[in-house]
């Protein structure tokens, strides 16, 4: 075929498979320190391959989940501080696939920009790589789209996809019952969900992401991309050491609509608000932007990220167990004859 006269390229209309290939050898050294056993090939085949019967699994039933971190995005975009947000889409699909029981295995990422920036791409698939390795997952494969006209200069968007396995019989909830404990495990701050209204209270306040963070040191953007706290491997030790009966990942709808999710048709939950210190992010949250009481509860985690639901006479031992594995606990309430979440005291 004769070369036309003037010909448009793939580059030339914004598309830069070099840039793009250069991206993939940059990442294998941060997706190999991600292996465990049961990985079969690394990055660059046109699917991911893994062996359950190399991870030790018998009778496997396979756990899948998918996220992302929402507008969370936005602000480390306008900062240009993207080390971290890939620890939020591990966290926020990791956290969900061991609330079933499952063991998370292995992780892909979908990455997409209107021009690829390689440079600020590999410091998100690093930090992918870095929440994938904490949470015993490998990260196998992915996909970078640079799709021009699709995304302002700058911008990108982030999914997430994260299988897991357990022993046949081992899903949860299971056994959740009147007088079961509920553990809380304290989050690091916001997490990745309630950031759309997080940002209208900054634009309230008139702040900018530069401006010194009102409840803590350093700027506020950073102390917003404070990322989700990655609850897989204690939560694991505590369903392993047996009494977990159910666990919820305190994600968007906050503790009142996520506490239900766990807990069979006739039983409700009784939280105890005084049981833990609201974080000082939630408090200026909620004076900046003048919020109720249930608003907090019903769209931040307000201070708790994963709730553990216990048989009453292991509540002590697993709350040792996870407070050994570097948690911080609080015993919130139990669970009662009802339906919903009734809270008693108020935040503080």
């Amino acid at each position: 075929m004769a070369e036309a006269k003037d010909g448009l390229t793939y580059a030339a209309a914004g598309v830069d498979i070099d840039a793009g290939n250069r991206l993939v050898e940059r990442i294998k050294p941060a997706a190999r320190m991600t292996d465990r056993p049961g990985v079969m090939a690394g990055l660059g085949g046109f699917g991911g391959l893994f062996d359950l019967a190399a991870a030790g699994y018998r009778d496997p039933v396979l756990v899948a989940a998918t996220d992302g971190v929402g507008t969370k995005l936005r602000i480390a975009i306008d900062t240009g501080l993207v080390e971290t947000i890939g620890i939020d889409l591990v966290a926020m699909c990791v956290n969900d696939l061991v609330c079933q029981g499952a063991e998370p295995l292995f992780f892909l990422d979908y990455f997409a920009t209107g021009r690829l920036e390689a440079d600020s791409a590999a410091r998100i698939v690093e930090g992918i790589a870095g929440a994938c390795k904490a949470s015993g997952a490998a990260l196998i494969g992915g996909e970078t789209a640079e799709m021009p006209g699709m995304y302002a200069d700058g911008d990108f968007d982030l999914a997430g996809f994260a299988v897991g396995a357990m022993e046949r019989g081992g899903a949860l909830p299971a056994g959740v019952a009147e007088g079961d404990v509920l553990l809380g495990l304290l989050s690091d701050g916001v997490h990745s969900n309630g950031y759309s209204l997080v940002r209208a209270i900054v634009g309230r306040a008139g702040l900018a992401w530069s401006d010194p963070s009102p409840f803590g040191a350093g700027a506020l953007g950073a102390a917003l991309l404070t990322p989700t706290r990655l609850y897989v491997r204690p939560a694991l030790a505590a369903i392993r050491a047996g009494g977990v009966h159910g666990l919820a990942h305190v994600t968007g709808g906050g503790l009142t609509e996520n506490l239900p999710r766990v807990l069979p048709e006739g039983l409700g939950a009784r939280v105890e608000l005084a049981a833990w210190e609201l974080p000082a992010v939630f408090a200026w949250l909620a004076e900046a932007g003048g919020l109720a009481e249930s608003e907090m509860l019903k769209t931040f985690n307000a201070g708790i990220g994963m709730v553990l639901v216990v048989a009453p006479e292991r509540a002590g031992a697993l709350a040792a167990l996870l407070s050994e594995a570097g948690e911080r606990v609080a015993r919130l309430g139990e669970v009662v004859a009802g339906a919903g979440v009734s809270y008693t005291g108020r935040l503080r």
